[in-house]
């Protein structure tokens, strides 16, 4: 069982949802939002939790195959390892994927040139810090990037 829900997780890392402002999806190619202009002022690291869905499925199904044969010859013991292997693998398995798949991003508040105040939360691979000039990009989903028109 255990080495089933091991090889599903390592795929699953593999899933985790994009969090980079660097990453658009197809169907925003071509597509026009709305920009502001805002300055930061205040930045902070925070996580990003992971997905729970698949790796409960692939526990759940591991653990009864697991606990059917752990149940010994009776038909009646294969069902309930079954079932106690089904709870067990399906608990372990969403357990594992959240773990594998959560994220470290930063959360920005900033302020718009009309006094607004917003707070986006984005991945790190692009960091931002209080006082600097960015652009807020409306999307889904929405990002900052850097204000181009102001030289460091």
């Amino acid at each position: 069982m255990f080495v089933v829900l091991g090889a599903a997780m390592i795929v699953l890392a593999g899933c985790a949802s994009n969090i980079s402002p660097r990453t658009y999806s197809a169907g925003s190619v071509g597509q026009v939002n709305r920009t502001v202009s805002a300055t930061v002022i205040s930045v902070r690291e925070v996580d990003v939790a992971g997905t729970a869905g698949v790796g409960g499925s692939a526990g759940t199904a591991a653990g009864a195959v697991a606990g059917s044969s752990a149940g010994g010859n009776s038909a009646r013991g294969n069902i309930i390892g079954a079932i106690g292997g089904a709870v067990a693998g399906g608990l372990a398995g969403a357990a594992i994927e959240a773990n594998a798949t959560k994220q470290k991003g930063f959360e920005y508040v900033v302020e718009t040139e009309t006094g607004n105040l917003m707070t986006i939360v984005q991945g790190t691979d692009t960091v931002f810090s209080e006082g600097q000039k960015v652009l807020v990009l409306y999307g889904s989903p929405s990002r900052l990037i850097a204000d181009p028109r102001v030289k460091r």
